[in-house]
């Protein structure tokens, strides 16, 4: 099984790097080098900080994007081709297919967080960059997942990416939504109260982005190595999660 999950990997990450994917990256690369020094030249104050901040968060966002499109377009592409219906024809466990693609794209995510982390040298310490770029890995394989996983539920390119985009927005800003909720349950309305109760459960069953990939790790220097043990916590217990709806999906699907 396991040289079947390092095949289909191998040919996926292949099948993104033949689609010039990484010229892609090249082209974020760019794009974010140059908004960001237009926008350093018109800041009055701390002009290198807004800068980094504002690329950090460009890339950030660029590299989520670009996942997301890719594994939604691709294994939409491969249900549509039937490619899904052949591979499972042989002697191929849905298991290996499904860890073999996510395998595959957590690879490809690797491509773009060491290129944009190496951007962030430029303006950072090695040891903040590094630290910015382990967990942009780790965020990019929750994308990846959560991509897959709305994938094998809609079987349509506009639905899954809206879900997975929506998903990634909301994740990255729960803590804000929280602390506005907090503010709201103060409130004697039942209706403030009914909307803290479900923004507080929404809260408990999907990751906190906003602390993956901090942008304040590289303009001020405040990251620390024990961050990323909390990151990698909630890393892995998000993926086995979506792993485990994902193969629940596909197992239930009459293919």
């Amino acid at each position: 099984m396991f040289k079947q999950i390092y095949s289909i990997a191998t040919y996926t990450l292949l099948e993104a790097l033949r689609n010039r994917l990484s010229w892609l990256m090249l082209i974020v690369v760019f794009l974010g080098i140059g908004l960001s020094g237009f926008l350093n030249a018109l800041a009055l104050t701390e002009s290198q900080a807004t800068q980094l901040a504002l690329l950090a968060a460009f890339l950030r966002f660029s590299a989520a994007f670009l996942l997301a499109t890719f594994v939604v377009t691709s294994m939409v592409r491969e249900f549509n081709d039937k490619g899904l219906e052949l591979l499972l024809s042989l002697a191929l466990p849905r298991a290996a297919y499904l860890l073999g693609k996510l395998a595959g794209f957590a690879a490809l995510a690797i491509v773009p967080a060491f290129l944009f982390g190496a951007l962030s040298l430029f303006f950072s310490s090695l040891n903040q960059s590094l630290l910015w770029t382990i967990s942009l890995i780790f965020e990019l394989w929750i994308v990846a997942a959560f991509a897959m996983l709305c994938v094998l539920s809609f079987n349509q390119i506009m639905a899954a990416l809206s879900a997975t985009l929506g998903f990634y927005l909301l994740a990255r800003s729960i803590t804000a939504l929280q602390l506005i909720a907090k503010e709201a349950q103060l409130e004697t309305s039942s209706s403030q109260q009914f909307m803290s109760m479900v923004m507080n459960g929404v809260a408990a069953v999907i990751p906190h982005l906003d602390n993956f990939t901090k942008t304040e790790w590289l303009v001020y220097q405040t990251g620390q190595w024990a961050d990323l043990k909390l990151i990698a916590l909630q890393s892995t217990i998000c993926l086995v999660l979506l792993v485990s709806a994902g193969l629940f999906d596909l197992y239930r699907k009459n293919i």
